[in-house]
């Protein structure tokens, strides 16, 4: 019942909100939305600890039978085991704490109803996604989170660019779930069944086998893995399906906390660990999984260097620690990558809800180039962003019984794990992680020294300047972000003078500080390590175990080398924009070239836009203007409608008025129809 209960409450909420909302009113929408996740979490709680703490069995709730064709037959049904209890206390924590967060966030904006109707429609699929007991049931789940995503990051849509970002998010998100679909329905026709228990099962069974595909005889397990992984690629945004996730920060801030720190991004991560058995059958699969992790966490680290608004750092610092997931997945750390996801969503959502408690303070000011000097100004604010900075970074020292923020203990042993995995792909990954944890702690730490130090820069902001005069930024504006900001006036020297957010927005905040700092002290034992709980392995690859015990065997140079990258980016950071704030600017002058590379995101939106955008307008073009009018317009309701006008001017000079013209006609008819018969009887 309580399991019921977690998924199918926010679904309740989401439908009376969104279609009650107009007569509930906003607070009641709010508070019943926001109500039925923080029952959710609740009731998630105890069973994490459950099934961490017990050898508590899978268990299995029966909703209903769904689908039943010939042979393919799919129960809706709700599975909870270890990865679900997971996954259940990390998407209704954060997704409650956003809720709260969203209260004061957007507090002023007139769509608050529907905006809260989302949110909860947007849990219910991620739920219904994890607790899926079959291939179908997770594929509509994975549909239900994507199309939620559209509605949130698309949530403004009187602003163009939004309505652009969500359109962008929806066409890539397609290319990955065509792989998906592809995935599913090979899956159902090599093993007769979608059922996840059965598929997983059987597949050992099957490793070795080859099948027939686009005119190729290839390995049965690689084909099914590789088109399960596109869909991961792109939920999760991995190299080259990664674009839509920057643009994901058009939608409310708290959407990018949602869609980038618990949920959506997420999903493909855990799909790869919940079909591990499958995985693990295809070497090639594995390694593929691996080195697209490794790449795509280099790449979005060293965009991210080179970004100045402050919710795209932390976008491309998603996509990065994604990257991590996904080569510990590739290596058979699935503990590892699991311990990340979960340690990553409580430092993650804090950063992303902590930019926004900063944008709030800054009237809608993204570019941290305008930020200064903040520390004092919203202290609570400040404290939590460097609690944030500090567990993504990995700080945290393994003596004794040791003591570490949330990264410390995931990240490292990710980076541990594929060192002595003993594969080229993981010693590939063991180095990337190694320099990326340099450049993860370089621009952390440059956005916090950007943001709370130095000399305060606030009056160069156009944004600032329209708040002092008591403006919005532009008419598309007026319900955004800087709606609820417009009360922050000028002070008495007269500057712009930031306050701290409300208590709605500090508490959320205050909550995932407590689990960025203490998640990862608390359950490593659980997930990593020989003394791993035995019930978290209950359906993973007991390879992952084998790692784990590698790990706490593994060279001191091995264990030490994320710290001391840590540090190197940590100095670095300070050196050049607190010691030196004019060096970086002499870097970019010394090479310009690379730093218009990585400030330019690779030019892959660039590449894309003249690979396939291009190509599709002007084919678009061509069969609107050639096709539709040229075409089917000019001989189909255009030259029907010129016919008729041509037959019209004819029948026009009949009809003259005059009586012999009219006996002419009907004596010509007559002769006619006398010929016709005569010429019939013969």
């Amino acid at each position: 019942m309580a399991l019921k209960l977690i998924v199918f409450l926010p679904l309740l909420a989401a439908l009376i909100a969104g279609l009650g909302g107009r007569w509930i009113g906003k607070t009641a929408a709010k508070s019943v939305t926001t109500g039925a996740l923080f029952i959710g979490a609740i009731l998630s709680w105890p069973i994490f600890f459950q099934y961490i703490r017990s050898s508590a069995d899978t268990a299995v709730v029966p909703v209903f039978t769904w689908i039943h064709s010939g042979t393919l037959t799919v129960d809706w049904a709700l599975r909870i085991d270890s990865l679900t209890a997971v996954m259940l206390v990390v998407v209704t924590t954060v997704s409650s704490l956003v809720h709260l967060y969203s209260w004061g966030y957007m507090e002023e904006d007139p769509g608050q109803p529907r905006f809260f109707a989302y949110l909860s429609l947007f849990s219910f699929a991620m739920m219904m996604l994890v607790t899926a007991n079959s291939l179908v049931q997770m594929f509509f789940g994975w549909e239900g989170v994507g199309l939620a995503s559209y509605l949130l990051i698309g949530f403004w849509y009187h602003k163009p660019s939004a309505n652009a970002a969500a359109l962008k998010a929806f066409v890539v998100n397609r290319i990955g779930d065509f792989g998906f679909s592809l995935g599913i329905f090979g899956t159902f026709l090599v093993f007769g069944t979608v059922s996840i228990p059965a598929i997983l099962a059987a597949a050992p069974g099957m490793a070795g086998s080859t099948i027939g595909f686009a005119g190729m005889h290839v390995q049965t397990m690689t084909l099914l893995c590789l088109l399960l992984f596109v869909g991961a690629m792109g939920k999760s945004a991995q190299l080259p399906l990664h674009t839509w996730l920057p643009d994901a920060m058009e939608g409310p801030t708290p959407v990018s906390a949602l869609i980038h720190a618990a949920t959506m991004v997420t999903a493909g991560v855990f799909m790869v660990c919940r079909l591990s058995p499958m995985f693990e059958t295809s070497p090639t699969a594995m390694h593929v999984v691996t080195w697209v992790g490794a790449i795509t966490c280099f790449f979005a680290a060293t965009v991210g260097c080179a970004q100045n608004d402050i919710k795209r750092v932390i976008a491309y610092s998603t996509c990065s620690q994604l990257g991590y997931m996904f080569f510990a997945a590739g290596v058979g750390a699935y503990g590892a990558a699991m311990f990340h996801l979960f340690t990553h969503a409580f430092f993650k959502a804090l950063l992303f809800l902590g930019a926004g408690s900063v944008i709030h303070a800054m009237h809608h000011e993204q570019d941290m180039r305008f930020y200064g000097a903040l520390r004092k100004e919203i202290p609570v604010t400040y404290w939590v962003m460097v609690i944030g900075t500090l567990a993504i970074t990995g700080v945290g020292i393994d003596v004794g019984p040791g003591f570490g923020f949330a990264g410390f203990w995931s990240k490292d042993a990710i980076i541990q794990s594929a060192w002595v995995s003993g594969s080229v792909a993981g010693t590939f990954a063991f180095w990337i992680g190694v320099i990326v944890a340099l450049m993860t702690s370089f621009y952390s730490w440059r956005l916090v020294f950007m943001t709370f130090f130095g000399p305060p820069r606030w009056a160069a902001s156009e944004h600032i300047q329209h708040a002092l005069h008591g403006e919005h930024d532009s008419p598309d504006e007026e319900h955004g972000d800087s709606a609820h900001d417009s009360h922050r006036v000028a002070t008495g020297s007269g500057g712009y003078h930031p306050h701290e957010s409300p208590l709605t927005i500090l508490v959320p905040i205050v909550l995932l500080a407590l689990g960025a700092l203490l998640a990862g002290q608390l359950f490593h034992g659980i997930f990593v390590g020989p003394n791993a709980a035995p019930s978290y392995w209950r359906g993973i690859i007991a390879f992952s175990r084998k790692i784990g015990e590698a790990v706490e065997s593994s060279a001191l140079w091995v264990k030490l080398s994320p710290t001391i990258a840590m540090l190197i980016g940590l100095w670095i950071a300070w050196n050049n924009y607190i010691r030196d704030p004019a060096a970086p600017g002499r870097f970019v002058a010394m090479f310009p070239a690379v730093y218009k590379f990585v400030a330019n995101k690779w030019y892959f939106d660039e590449l894309y836009h003249f690979l396939f955008v291009r190509p599709a307008l002007w084919l678009g073009r061509l069969f609107w203007h050639g096709g539709d009018e040229g075409t089917i317009d000019r001989f189909g309701p255009h030259g029907a409608a010129y016919a008729v006008g041509i037959g019209n001017r004819v029948t026009f000079r009949l009809q003259s008025g005059y009586l012999y013209s009219y006996a002419l006609v009907m004596l010509l008819g007559l002769i006619g129809a006398a010929s016709w018969a005569i010429w019939w009887a013969k």
